[in-house]
């Protein structure tokens, strides 16, 4: 049974909310505590395994995936499937992506390891960003989304961003799919008007229970929203690759 039939108020009074239940009800999982991120959830893996109904998923070829822990059986179902996958540098200080790289006849325990954090920085070889690839799906985690595909992350934006980016770099393109994970608690009824134009909806949401299509219709982010990322403020100064390859002076003031 969901929590909330709709929930009113700011993206943060609905954050909030969501992360309280989870909390009270005992559906989180370590990392705690799990407020400010993207929570860890009981029943995460059998969410994650729902991307291998996805036809988009089957005939996909790169795939991206965020390095949230609740994230870490979609990784694992890319490695298993003998897919690309290409994981964001936390928080994007060093670069926008890794494609983590497995050596010809792996074992399940060495697929293990590479899905985590650990894993991924020790089995990956960083991306230019004027790389030629084309990333065919997207596995993005929430905090907050609904049925419609409207999504609320932690409030930092990055995956906001990192879409953006993807979009400035050519490698993804409105046949680009972008699916969800969450616990089905997570999946509420909130007002359109919060959205604004650089929120990243979705097309799927994967829960323990099985599989949402939202049929969204929103248009996706279509490049940096330059005021957006300045908006960032401390967290901008922290993000090296924009100033270095997207020309953006470091007072935020005007691009270059």
């Amino acid at each position: 049974t969901k929590p909330f039939v709709r929930i009113r108020g700011t993206k943060w009074d609905i954050r909030h909310k969501v992360w309280d239940y989870m909390e009270t009800k005992e559906l989180a999982l370590w990392p705690r505590p799990i407020q400010h991120r993207i929570p860890n959830f009981k029943g995460a893996p059998m969410a994650c395994s729902q991307l291998l109904e996805l036809a988009a998923f089957v005939s996909s070829c790169e795939v991206k995936v965020d390095p949230d822990k609740p994230l870490e059986g979609g990784r694992l179902a890319v490695l298993q499937a003998g897919k690309k996958l290409l994981v964001p540098t936390p928080r994007l200080r060093s670069g926008l992506f890794n494609r983590v790289i497995v050596p010809p006849g792996a074992t399940k325990s060495y697929l293990h390891k590479c899905i985590t954090a650990l894993g991924v920085k020790e089995n990956s070889v960083p991306i230019a960003l004027d790389a030629k690839l084309h990333v065919d799906l997207i596995v993005v985690g929430s905090v907050a989304v609904s049925n419609k595909g409207w999504r609320l992350g932690k409030g930092e934006g990055f995956s906001d961003l990192e879409y953006a980016m993807m979009v400035s770099m050519g490698a993804v393109d409105e046949g680009t799919v972008v699916v969800t994970v969450v616990h089905d608690c997570q999946v509420v009824d909130f007002p359109e008007a919060l959205l604004e134009p650089h929120d990243l909806c979705v097309d799927f949401i994967l829960t323990p229970s099985g599989v949402i299509q939202t049929h969204c219709s929103r248009p996706r982010p279509s490049g940096i929203d330059w005021t957006k990322v300045c908006n960032l403020g401390e967290i901008m100064n922290r993000i090296t690759i924009l100033f270095y390859n997207f020309g953006i002076d470091p007072q935020c003031s005007r691009s270059i």
